[in-house]
């Protein structure tokens, strides 16, 4: 009996060991060995779950936890691993309970505190899981990704205490600590250098290329290219709204699409729509990264598209199986995926200048006008709400940022604020995100000598009847170093001018490119002294701001930003350019593709 314990036990270990090295399939299966001697083994169900979990098999994954806590029922560990599968599952309220359950056995366990923090994020109550990753930290200063996560949620938050915590951040990213997820980055570093060791680091900790790729270099001959698009955003979401046009408008004669959905299918107008435009929609939910890369290689998919990168529900892990010839990086994220298995990256000249490549792993593709597609098709309310709906003053100059709150920074809000206090009457229309920052930013305005009722948050509304009320406002101020991406296409498509101020990272420099390819270069300045000038002058200048209006409603209709079949005509031209060099039996390259008129 002893030795059967012994080998259990050595089992046991060598899954840990075999999870540490990421090869988790044979993990998955040591642990079973410890498990089959000794069924009982409450540690090794607990291990088991957390590799279940790391394949996406969530449902077994649960079961094991669950078993694990069914021998041993005050075990902190299996109730926190439990918490984070159910966060996997979006079962937040259970999630919460169990994590709360491993804290009341072990008060000082800082994985829990954190597992707590990611929770909350979810909820959106940023000001609590920012709590909770402070206190991680106090009990564990090294713990991995805590550090961002608490600048994340604090800015979330709109609580800038945290802001100075930067400089710290950028000297662990440089010394190659695990200290953010690459996300967190975009929104508070302005260094492009540091995005790419920020993925790099992410990638050889959690996704690095597994050791046996599914695809080992065969060459398909298919009548047409076979395109696949993988994301968790098939439903309402910003992605969507972006790409709806373009999957509709493939050309089906060359190109055969593929939808293959990892998010939760919320059964909306849109997500039928995408189902429509589609050949074939697969929902992979359930299924492994190992298992959806398998699939994509059975269907033989010549180009592979990751519209998440590092956003919320990413599948990372998928491509890291290799399972299609070319791996493009694509709208979702806006940085460099930092991994050798993505071979491309979707762009333009303006936000990836080429003195920029070397902050990419991938190969850069150069887009004509723009890197961003638009929907022609976005519906915008007929009805404009009165201001009084809106919460807006009868009368009056409106300033507008629609973006999220983490995208607020300090020096921008100080512009902000001095701009209220200078043009009289004026006010500031915001996105009111989570419970926390209204109130954080009307503390801030009190602070810089501006009344709080100066600032007016507008919730949360249906699209068409969110891009209608942007007629009230008068004028959208953008943010740095996070510029808005899907919100200035949102404000332009329904006539608001945006003033942007051009960023260093792919991320702050979005809204330039978008003005650009609408024909308002005009308004883009190149330092906050500029912007904050030039938003003067259009705030008191009725005759110039109305003129831009004017014209933004003429270019609206001619110029290349909301003309979706001529953003389809270059993005199926650089597919076909990434397809030939591989048919050629060619490494890929950088490239730009060249306008296409009709």
């Amino acid at each position: 009996m002893a030795r059967q314990q012994n080998y259990a036990e050595a089992f046991h270990n060598r899954g840990v060991a075999l999870r540490q090295l990421q090869r988790l399939e044979e993990a998955v299966h040591s642990y079973r060995k410890a498990i089959a001697i000794r069924p009982g083994y409450a540690e090794a169900f607990n291990h088991l779950g957390e590799s279940l979990r790391q394949l996406n098999q969530l449902q077994e994954a649960l079961q094991s936890c669950e078993t694990a806590l069914a021998i041993q029922p005050n075990f902190a560990e299996a109730l926190n691993n439990r918490a984070i599968v159910l966060l996997a599952l979006h079962r937040l309220e259970e999630a919460l309970r169990s994590c709360d359950g491993a804290l009341a056995i072990r008060p000082d366990f800082a994985n829990a505190l954190a597992t707590r923090g990611y929770i909350l994020q979810d909820f959106e109550r940023h000001e609590e899981a920012a709590a909770s990753f402070r206190v991680a930290m106090k009990l564990d200063p090294e713990h991995e990704y805590a550090l961002g996560s608490l600048i994340y949620s604090a800015v979330q938050a709109c609580d800038w205490s945290e802001y100075a915590q930067q400089d710290s951040l950028s000297a662990c990213i440089q010394a190659s600590r695990r200290v953010a997820l690459p996300f967190v980055l975009t929104a508070v570093s302005a260094s492009p250098q540091e995005q790419y060791l920020c993925s790099k680091i992410l990638v050889a900790h959690r996704c690095p290329p597994a050791p046996a790729p599914i695809w080992r270099g065969e060459q398909y001959k298919h009548a047409k290219i076979r395109l696949a698009y993988l994301s968790a955003d098939f439903h309402d979401h910003a992605t969507a709204f972006l790409m709806a046009g373009l999957f509709e408008h493939h050309d089906a004669t060359r190109f055969e699409t593929t939808a293959v959905s990892f998010g939760t299918n919320t059964r909306s107008d849109m997500r039928s729509r995408l189902e429509r435009a589609f050949e074939r929609f697969i929902d992979v939910r359930n299924k492994s990264d190992r298992e959806v890369a398998t699939m994509l290689r059975e269907l033989e998919i010549d180009i592979a598209v990751d519209l998440k990168g590092f956003t919320a529900d990413s599948r990372t892990g998928i491509f890291a199986h290799r399972p299609a010839p070319i791996q493009v990086n694509y709208l979702g994220y806006p940085g460099t995926m930092g991994a050798d298995y993505i071979d491309y990256i979707l762009a333009d000249r303006y936000v990836i200048p080429e003195e920029h490549h070397a902050y990419y792993m991938e190969k850069v593709v150069y887009l004509p006008d723009t890197y961003q597609v638009n929907d022609r098709k976005r519906r915008i309310a007929e009805r404009t709400p009165t201001r009084g709906e809106a919460g807006l003053p009868d009368r009056g100059f409106v300033f507008c940022s629609f973006n999220r709150n983490y995208k607020i920074t300090p020096p921008v809000f100080d512009i902000w604020m001095r701009l209220l206090r200078e043009v009289d009457g004026s006010v500031l229309w915001l996105l009111a995100g989570n419970a926390s920052a209204p109130n954080a930013l009307r503390r801030e305005a009190m602070l810089r000598g501006v009344a709080p009722e100066r600032l007016v948050f507008a919730a949360r509304a249906e699209l068409a009847d969110h891009l209608a009320r942007h007629r009230l406002a008068d004028l959208f101020l953008d943010t740095l170093p996070y510029n808005a991406h899907t919100t200035a296409s949102d404000a332009l498509w329904a006539g608001l001018p945006v003033l942007t101020c051009l960023g260093t990272t792919f991320a702050g420099r979005v809204a330039g490119r978008l003005l650009n390819a609408i024909g308002l270069p005009e308004l883009i300045t190149h330092s906050l002294q500029e912007y904050e000038a030039l938003a003067f002058k259009l705030a008191t200048d009725g005759k110039t701001l109305s003129e831009i209006k004017q014209q933004l409603a003429r270019n609206r209709e001619t110029f290349p930003l909301f003309d979706t079949d001529r953003f389809r005509r270059h993005i199926e031209a650089a597919y076909l350019s990434m397809w030939e060099r591989y048919q050629g039996g060619q490494t890929p390259a950088s490239f730009a593709v060249d306008p296409i008129d009709q």
